[in-house]
């Protein structure tokens, strides 16, 4: 190779690096390719000194080796990276300089340039050649102190004006960052973000890939989150959330670490279970359903239920997708046979959330309503909605905000507003749960007035459905007999003067007189104080 092959061989090495890390590397260039041209230090022992600085100044570690091996260079980065300074290291030979980023000495590729260990390129993620330069990546576990390195490397040899090889010199960058991105980002397009298990995309990759394998038998697990729309309606997608994030951690701690776990849908989840037979697998999804019964009863405000089905393919003649229909099928007549009840779920769920935004007694209110409902003749469909009325009503409350609901003193037109959405809020929150759809209307209607004068539609009379009226009366009773911020309970006579007081304008005049008769000389144990108006 002659001189000017040589000189545009290094500028092509130069301009392969980054752009801001070029500077550098481009004045250490000139001074090695001029004849002194431009530079003039007064002696040679200056113009070393000045190269020393310039390859110390590299971003990037850098050693030289001549053709036997021996360290001609090893800058300031290469110490910082190996703990190991130049005097030690300059000179030596027989792959010395591998040690402190592998643990022993070995060829690296600064070697392998040279015709040396390149049965150790394997050693490496990747290799690749660009001319008579290498550049490579791979992972240094004893570097930077024993924590390891993940590298990029970049190996060019040096020529002589002859064109004979005197040696390689070698940079290393710290990639770790990028490496951890890289990760990340596949981490991310295989796991789904909320629960951390396997996606869907995953899951239909290793399906796929598992009717090609040899892990037969296989079967597969499938469990769906009963309740979990009414979850979401109610109480929001953060208790929804937590409710995913649990079943996710009960499933993947019922099976073993091989297993795939993934989220499947919104409340679907999914188990590849290889080399598994029917038995073990009908095995497993009994102990997922026992770990979720241990999991409900410690989290009994909201508690986790799961429905569960298996099956199992035994061997590959039968497509893995007509298994997966099978467990599938068999999840949902689990769910029949449990006969699972999510509104009584996520009614306990939302009486727990609502404690620390309201007041009443839901239980004394829903022997009170039922007195009054059987006393009206209510059928028993209507005592069950009126039942789930009295513990519903009010989960429009959960939209008003806790400065609202626990001020201690008189509220703002502004606040009042807030507070009187509440009716249309619940109504569109059971709505849109099938479970609760029933009682919406009566959500809607509960702060009607028989005199036409309530919120939020202003009907009256006979207007307002039976079972708004009889909540109403309810309602009001235990409001005005419960403690509240502003002022304490009311006794129990003096609560039945106002609603008495109340008839005919808030309240219907033929229910109340049945509602007075009835709690006529039952006692309350609420303190006598000053009564606020009873429309609360």
């Amino acid at each position: 190779m002659n001189p000017n092959q040589q000189k545009d061989e290094l500028h092509q090495l130069v301009d392969a690096l980054p752009e801001e890390k070029t500077g550098t590397a481009r004045r250490l260039l000139e001074l090695l390719l001029s004849d002194s041209s431009g530079v003039h230090p007064e002696s040679s022992e200056e113009r070393l000194e000045l190269f020393e600085r310039i390859i110390d100044c590299l971003p990037d570690a850098t050693l030289a080796v001549d053709r036997e091996g021996r360290v001609l260079v090893w800058n300031r980065v290469m110490e910082e990276m190996t703990r190991v300074k130049k005097e030690e290291i300059l000179g030596k030979s027989e792959y010395a300089y591998a040690v402190p980023f592998f643990g022993k000495q070995r060829p690296i590729l600064v070697n392998i340039l040279l015709g040396n260990g390149n049965d150790w390129e394997q050693e490496y993620e990747k290799i690749e050649r660009k001319g008579h330069i290498l550049v490579g990546e791979g992972f240094a576990p004893f570097a930077c102190g024993g924590r390891g390195l993940y590298f990029w490397t970049l190996v060019a040899p040096i020529y002589d004006d002859k064109g004979n090889l005197l040696g390689a010199v070698q940079c290393i960058r710290d990639i770790g960052e990028r490496k951890r991105m890289e990760e990340e980002l596949k981490r991310l397009s295989t796991r789904d973000a909320l629960t951390g298990l396997y996606n869907r995309t995953f899951f239909e990759e290793e399906l796929g890939r598992m009717e090609k394998s040899r892990s037969f038998p296989i079967s597969l697990v499938l469990c769906d989150l009963d309740g979990l729309k009414i979850v979401n309606d109610m109480l929001g997608h953060e208790q929804g959330d937590e409710l995913l994030r649990r079943a996710a951690k009960v499933i993947a701690s019922s099976v073993r670490e091989s297993d795939v776990v993934a989220r499947v849908g919104g409340d679907e989840f999914a188990i590849i279970l290889p080399q598994t037979g029917r038995e073990t697998a009908e095995e497993v999804a009994r102990r997922i359903i026992e770990v979720t019964e241990r999991d409900a009863a410690q989290h009994p405000d909201l508690p986790l239920s799961l429905s569960v089905g298996a099956a199992t393919a035994e061997d590959a003649a039968r497509p893995l997708r007509e298994v997966y229909k099978e467990a599938d099928d068999a999840m949902y007549m689990n769910k029949l046979a449990s006969v699972k009840d999510p509104r009584a779920t996520v009614i306990r769920a939302l009486k727990a959330a609502l404690e620390e935004k309201d007041f009443h007694n839901t239980e004394r209110m829903k022997e009170i309503a039922c007195l009054l409902g059987e006393a009206v003749g209510l059928s028993r469909e209507e005592m069950d909605n009126l039942r789930l009325l009295v513990d519903v009503h009010d989960i429009g409350k959960l939209a008003v905000p806790d400065s609202i609901l626990l001020k201690p003193g008189p509220l703002t037109e502004e606040e009042w507003k807030e507070v009187r959405r509440h009716p249309e809020v619940g109504y569109r929150i059971a709505l849109s749960s099938g479970e609760l759809a029933p009682v919406a209307p009566y959500i809607l209607q509960h702060h009607e007035r028989w005199d036409g004068r309530g919120y939020p539609r202003g009907l009256r009379g006979e207007q307002i459905h039976l079972l708004s009226r009889i909540l109403a009366i309810v309602d009001a009773y235990d409001a005005m007999t419960s403690e509240r911020p502003y002022r304490r309970a009311l006794a129990h006579e003096e609560a039945l003067e106002e609603l008495k007081r109340c008839a005919r304008k808030q309240f219907d005049p033929h229910l109340m007189e049945i509602f007075v008769e009835l709690l006529s000389g039952k006692k309350d144990a609420g303190a006598k104080v000053a009564p606020r108006l009873c429309g609360i």
